[in-house]
């Protein structure tokens, strides 16, 4: 079993992803083992992955639409993003999408290239767990949350502005 930090607390994990080999070819995962697909697969046979004994969650590559996902959202326990660089950001908007349009209140998880820098912003935007990069301190990664005590602009977690916020406090 894999640690993960889910909900500022590192925890064990049951959650297999599943991703193509080099030929493009999937690994069978059997059928009571708890597994994380890729969008694409979800889309391709929704029945086949809903009637598993084992629970069946999706991922989203950057480019994915989470729009195609609307209307499973409320039978998925678990939304991942998959982050495949350090520099591409475009999982944070997925989130955001995610948590803020489509009203997903599940565990939202970022995996793939995700250091300790991303944690903050991560949880600012919706993410609640995060699958910190093989050979990053997990346990060093829970100060990603305490990075900075204030925001200027709005957030999933803090929707109001520091402007505002700072108007009404006075």
């Amino acid at each position: 079993m894999r640690s993960i930090i889910k909900d500022g607390q590192i925890t064990q994990d049951s959650w297999q992803v599943l991703r193509a080999d080099v030929e493009g070819q999937y690994p069978t995962v059997a059928a009571d083992v708890d597994v994380i697909v890729p969008l694409a697969l979800w889309l391709a046979d929704k029945p086949t992955w809903q009637a598993r004994a084992g629970q069946t969650a999706v991922w989203l590559a950057p480019d994915d639409d989470p729009q195609l996902l609307a209307t499973d959202l409320d039978r998925l326990p678990l939304v991942a993003v998959d982050f495949p660089a350090f520099t591409d950001g475009r999982g944070y908007s997925l989130g955001r999408l995610l948590r803020e349009r489509y009203s997903y209140a599940g565990e939202l998880r970022a995996l793939g290239d995700v250091w300790v820098d991303l944690l903050h912003y991560l949880w600012q935007v919706g993410f609640n767990a995060f699958e910190i990069k093989d050979g990053k301190d997990l346990d060093g990664a829970l100060s990603g949350y305490d990075t900075f005590t204030e925001r200027y602009q709005s957030t999933h977690r803090e929707p109001v502005p520091l402007f505002r916020r700072r108007v009404t406090s006075l």
